[in-house]
């Protein structure tokens, strides 16, 4: 199974990092860009041939290590090989 996961900031969590490239892009032009926030997009194989189990093992994966669940949410797909 192919697994993409996609960690964002929550809302109304500061986002340094999206707004000093929010304004690296104002300062290059893109003066219509009103808000940057970054994330991460995680992609990874698993040998798990159970959809269910699947999904139990990414949302431990995502809770323990691969999220900050205090101050990011997470959404991922999965798609069979």
């Amino acid at each position: 199974m192919k697994v993409v996961i996609k960690v964002r900031l929550k809302n109304g969590i500061l986002d340094p990092q999206g707004k000093t490239v929010n304004n690296a892009l104002h300062h290059l032009g893109f003066s219509t860009v009103e808000n940057v926030r970054i994330g991460k997009l995680i992609e990874l194989d698993m040998k798990e041939n159970n959809r269910n189990e699947a999904h139990v093992k990414i949302e431990e994966a995502c809770r323990k290590l691969l999220a900050n669940p205090v101050i990011e949410d997470y959404t991922y797909e999965i798609a069979e090989d």
